[in-house]
């Protein structure tokens, strides 16, 4: 399980900003859709191990159950064994008694320990979710940019084709105008967020003055 998140974490947990610091002469949204299936496929392989999980954890509870339920029946039986004054049943009921007991106690310690595991591994599989809808999130985000300057660049070919030939004069400086321009989406994103957290602190420094 570990191996598995560790793959999801170092292929699809980095920021979207760092496919596009890649210097490869792929088209953002290309890479990006290739990224988006990788996480799909490996968030579908941890939900049916988080399934198998749990059916283990039930196959767990199943046992103990069995094993205090056996360990009652044999100290009633132990206590029947030492009225009738029966020495060899008294030994047998006091072993099974025991090992009944032994094994209650090793399946409850399993019990807590899978259950522990369950809802680390289910929050860790919520924040992949989450992660991949972020992804196709900003794939649509970058998708319309895309569109943008496609329109663009066509329009400018019949108003001005002059300009156009030497702003955009070639496929591959049409992508790589697009991979800028998904750069610059990332970077006023970042900016955008600290600039709500600054101006959070300032209404709570405001509303602080305001009490004193």
């Amino acid at each position: 399980m570990n191996s598995l998140w560790n793959r999801f974490k170092y292929s699809v947990q980095a920021d979207l900003h760092s496919v596009f610091d890649k210097k490869e002469s792929k088209n953002p949204i290309a890479m990006l859709n290739q990224y988006i299936r990788e996480a799909e496929k490996q968030t579908a392989s941890v939900g049916k191990l988080l399934e198998r999980q749990s059916k283990l954890k039930a196959e767990l509870q199943k046992e103990l159950g069995e094993a205090e339920k056996m360990a009652d029946k044999r100290r009633s039986q132990l206590d029947l064994a030492r009225t009738a004054g029966e020495e060899d049943l008294i030994a047998f009921a006091e072993e099974e008694v025991a090992a009944y007991e032994a094994r209650a106690t090793s399946l409850t310690e399993s019990m807590m320990e899978a259950t522990y595991e369950l809802i680390s591994l289910e929050r860790k599989f919520e924040e992949m979710k989450h992660k991949v809808k972020d992804m196709k999130v900003r794939q649509l985000q970058l998708m319309g940019k895309e569109n943008v300057t496609r329109a663009h660049h066509r329009m400018d070919q019949v108003i001005s084709p002059e300009e156009a030939e030497d702003r955009l004069a070639s496929v591959n400086e049409m992508n790589q105008y697009i991979e800028n321009l998904g750069g610059k989406i990332e970077r006023d994103y970042e900016t955008s967020s600290m600039e709500r957290r600054l101006e959070s602190l300032e209404d709570t420094a405001v509303k602080k003055t305001e009490i004193v």
